[in-house]
Parts: C-alpha cells; structure tokens; sequence
C-alpha cells in the first residue's frame, strides 16, 4: 500500500517517516492516540505515551464514549490505552532513528501527519462441537508517523 502522506519533493531533506505495519493492537485506541499525538513536538508524544503507559495521564475519548468514565482534570471521558502506546512509543523511536539517520535534529522535530487504518485480518479457525469450526479473527493497524523539522 502507498504512503497515506506525500512529501513535498522540495523538502525532502526536513522529514523523516517512520511505517509500523501489522501491529496488533485495538483499531479503536490506535485512532484516539493518533488523534491525541498529532501535532506535537516529537519529545512530548514521547513523554505522553511514557505517561499513558505508567498510567499516569488518560488519553480522551471522542468517538466510543458510550461507557467511558470522566477523569481527574479536564480530560472528559478517557482511559489508559497501555498496548496500544507501547507500539506507537516503538515507531515514534523509529522516526526519531530516521531523523537521526538524515541528520534532523531529534529535539526540534514536530509530528506533521499520524495515522491508524486497519491492516491485515488474520483468521483462524477453531474446531467446535459435532465437527463444527469457529473463525477466530485477529485485526491488525498499520500505523504511519512523519515528523519534520521545524525552527
């Protein structure tokens, strides 16, 4: 599959791109963290994701907020989605290991475009009763993280 964010071919040289393809992890969270870290300074996504899996700062939900409880601050609903951020936390290292690789400087990278969409659906069939057979799915999200330098 093509890359979701196009560079500018006049600025290649300031971006650096980081793909986590297949990652097992809930589509769902994969969505509110990419929406939570969009944006920010490479530096403090880190130290956000470092805190959603300490547990110490709740990511807020925006989209499945049927029966998700209100936190301490002014956070609204949210929760703490530490799977999900142990692999986003790998492919932010990634694009920081990218940026290095291209001589950015990591303390003035900016995270410009973040993205969760769905990947591979594995399935697996388990034998059931009277030689039935169940699927067993297993989805995927492929995560994409592009980060530039900026002044």
């Amino acid at each position: 599959m093509p890359y979701a964010f196009q560079i500018p071919e006049e600025e290649k040289d300031l971006y650096a791109r980081a793909y986590g393809r297949e990652m097992p992890i809930s589509r769902k969270w994969a969505y509110e963290l990419a929406n939570a870290i969009r944006g920010l300074m490479l530096q403090d996504a880190k130290r956000l994701l470092e805190d959603v899996i300490a547990k110490r700062r709740p990511i807020p939900v925006r989209r499945y907020t049927d029966s998700v409880s209100h936190r301490k601050g002014k956070v609204g609903p949210g929760k703490y989605p530490v799977k999900a951020a142990r692999f986003f936390l790998k492919v932010l290292k990634n694009v920081e290991a990218n940026a290095e690789d291209k001589g950015l400087d990591p303390d003035r990278l900016k995270l410009v475009h973040v993205s969760a969409y769905k990947g591979r659906t594995e399935v697996r069939f388990k034998p059931r009763a009277f030689g039935r057979s169940t699927p067993i799915r297993k989805e995927t999200v492929n995560l994409e993280v592009v980060v530039k330098e900026v002044e």
